[in-house]
C-alpha cells in the first residue's frame, strides 16, 4: 500500500469500511451510487427492449393477445402487485434505519423484505404451474385453442420472457439481501456508512418499478 493510500486509511480508523482508492467516505459513497445508476441505465435499456418487442408483436396481432390475456389470472397478479408495493416499503424503511445506524431494524426490515419477495416468487411458481398445467407454454405442446392459437404463443413467449427475467432479478435480489442482513447482524452501517444499503434499495425499487408496468400490459391491458 502507498503511504497516500496509508494517510488515506489512517484518516479513517474508526469505520473499517472504508477503501483506500477513495480520498475520503463521501467519495466512496458517490463512486457506489453513481456506479449503481449505470448499472441501473443499462437494465433500463434491457428490459425497455422488451417491452418493445411486446408492444410491436401486440400491434400485429392484437386479438390473439387479447384472447391470450384473458388466461392470466388478475386476482393473483393484483395480489403480487401489493406484495412488491409493501417490499418497497419495508426496503426505504431498512435504507433510514442504515442512515441512522439502526441494525437491528436495518435487519428486521431487510428480512420483511426478504419474506415478501418469497411470496412473490411463490406466486409466480403457482402461475407458471398453472401454465403448465393447461398447456399453455409455447412448444409442441401449446394448446390454448381458438382461432388465435399459433398467435398466441407469440404472447406466452413474451410472458415467459418478461416475467421470468423479472423473478430471476428477485432472486437475486434476494440473495444479496441474506448478504446484507448478515452484515447489518454484525453491526456494519452507521451514520456515516449507509452507501450499499441504498444501493441495494434502488435495485429492489427498480424492479419493483418493473413489475408496475408488466403487470397492467400483460394482466390487465386486453
Amino acid at each position: 500500500m502507498s503511504s497516500q493510500a496509508m494517510e488515506q486509511t489512517a484518516a479513517h480508523p474508526a469505520n473499517p469500511n472504508f477503501q483506500h482508492q477513495y480520498e475520503d467516505l463521501q467519495q466512496q459513497y458517490s463512486s457506489t451510487t453513481f456506479g449503481m445508476w449505470v448499472f441501473l441505465v443499462q437494465e433500463i435499456l434491457f428490459f425497455g427492449s422488451l417491452f418493445c418487442a411486446y408492444a410491436v408483436y401486440r400491434s400485429m396481432y392484437p386479438e390473439a393477445y387479447s384472447a391470450a390475456s384473458h388466461h392470466l389470472n388478475v386476482a393473483l397478479g393484483t395480489f403480487n402487485t401489493v406484495v412488491l408495493i409493501g417490499s418497497s416499503l419495508t426496503m426505504a424503511l431498512a435504507v433510514r434505519c442504515a442512515q441512522l445506524g439502526r441494525n437491528k431494524g436495518v435487519f428486521g426490515y431487510l428480512l420483511a423484505t426478504f419474506m415478501l419477495g418469497n411470496v412473490f416468487l411463490a406466486v409466480k411458481v403457482v402461475e407458471y404451474s398453472d401454465k403448465f398445467k393447461h398447456h399453455l407454454v409455447p412448444g409442441p405442446h401449446f394448446a390454448m385453442g381458438g382461432p388465435y392459437n399459433e398467435q398466441a404463443q407469440i404472447y406466452f413467449s413474451m410472458y415467459f420472457a418478461m416475467t421470468g427475467l423479472h423473478a430471476l432479478h428477485m432472486i437475486i435480489g434476494a440473495g444479496l439481501l441474506i448478504f446484507f442482513m448478515w452484515k447489518a447482524y454484525n453491526n456494519t452501517y452507521s451514520t456515516d456508512f449507509y452507501g450499499p444499503i441504498e444501493n441495494m434499495g434502488l435495485y429492489w425499487h427498480f424492479v419493483d418499478i418493473v413489475w408496475i408496468f408488466l403487470f397492467p400490459m400483460l394482466y390487465l391491458i386486453h
